[in-house]
């Protein structure tokens, strides 16, 4: 494959929005979803508008959750074709989607990322992080001398001795984005295990599956704060408090390091490398989900899914790699997977 344009850093204008425009008709592909998807998509969607045939795709964010929703909506011209996801679609997902007539879907893996933790760059020094310091700064109920009690941390040194001693400020995904999810379970639920809270739980008499519930539930009193838009909203937010730490995808924090810097997680700094080697805990596989049902309707469909994951844009020289996307080791088998339209059923 040979770009007529060459995806660069003229790509970023388009990758912190959805692809400018809307369709006239149906013969632009309609994408929504995650916003950790959202840098990727749109640089694949303006590549693809510029080197095929095919109108460019109209790529909206919203959040995983959100996209699986619209996706699962029904079939036909009045539904969108791909949903974007920072997760594997669910079990519950998927028999809504086969009621809604959504029958046939082809889960396509685009690669990986990681979920990062910043703060603005002129703010207090976060250098390091663990799962339990998150725990102990959101988790509704932590553990203080032996007892499980209501949430009594206000800064980050009480939740970490050597951490600064600053006003938490959490702004975390909402809890339609998939980043959430991931949040919740590798590092709210970690640091609750960590920290020993899930044992005290269980040893005061909640089930094993109440607690993991318990484990993830985020205290209410204003210090964490849930963000349903995308990254920019966080970015925002922090840019107006100097204290504030954010729940990113490293994609938008590489694409933002002049405003933010990053802390470790667990004594490793996140990265394309440290991720590909698995070194880093907290990441995570992406995936776009397409209708079966509108290949060969809806045109393009096919090709988009093709151009998205061929060696030349989602490889570990590609474009998308620069901006932050961890190549899947794994891509020949995907290709070959939209290739032969390999549905979740199959």
């Amino acid at each position: 494959m040979k770009f007529k344009t060459l995806v660069s850093a003229a790509a970023l204008a388009v990758a912190a929005t959805a692809v400018a425009g809307s369709a006239q008709a149906r013969d632009q592909i309609q994408v929504a979803g995650s916003s950790t998807v959202l840098p990727y998509a749109s640089i694949v969607a303006e590549a693809f508008g510029e080197n095929t045939d095919f109108p460019t795709p109209v790529v909206e964010s919203g959040g995983s959750s959100a996209g699986l929703k619209k996706f699962c909506a029904g079939v036909g011209e009045n539904t969108i074709d791909v949903a974007n996801a920072s997760r594997k679609i669910k079990d519950k997902e998927i028999a809504a989607c086969a009621e809604a007539g959504v029958k046939d879907i082809i889960e396509v893996r685009i690669g990986y990322d990681g979920i990062v933790f910043a703060s603005q760059k002129d703010g207090p020094a976060f250098n390091a992080f663990t799962p339990s310091d998150w725990f102990n700064a959101l988790g509704a109920k932590v553990l203080k001398d032996g007892q499980l009690v209501d949430n009594p941390n206000t800064t980050w040194a009480d939740a970490n001795g050597e951490l600064p001693a600053v006003e938490i400020a959490a702004f975390i995904p909402g809890t339609k984005h998939g980043t959430r999810e991931v949040f919740e379970e590798k590092v709210l639920a970690q640091g609750c295990e960590d920290t020993g809270a899930l044992k005290a739980m269980v040893d005061g008499g909640m089930s094993e599956k109440d607690a993991e519930k318990a484990c993830m539930a985020v205290r209410t009193d204003g210090k964490s704060v849930d963000i349903d838009g995308d990254y920019t909203e966080t970015l925002a937010r922090i840019d107006a408090n100097s204290n504030g730490v954010g729940v990113f995808g490293l994609a938008f924090y590489e694409n933002n390091t002049d405003k933010l810097k990053v802390a470790t997680m667990s004594g490793v700094v996140p990265s394309t490398e440290s991720i590909a080697k698995g070194e880093y805990p907290v990441s995570r596989p992406l995936f776009f989900y397409i209708k079966k049902a509108h290949i060969g309707v809806i045109p393009g469909l096919k090709e988009y899914a093709q151009f998205f994951v061929s060696e030349e844009l989602a490889g570990p020289d590609g474009p998308l790699a620069q901006y932050g996307l961890v190549s899947d080791p794994e891509l020949a088998a995907t290709q070959e997977a939209v290739a032969n339209e390999v549905t979740l059923s199959n």
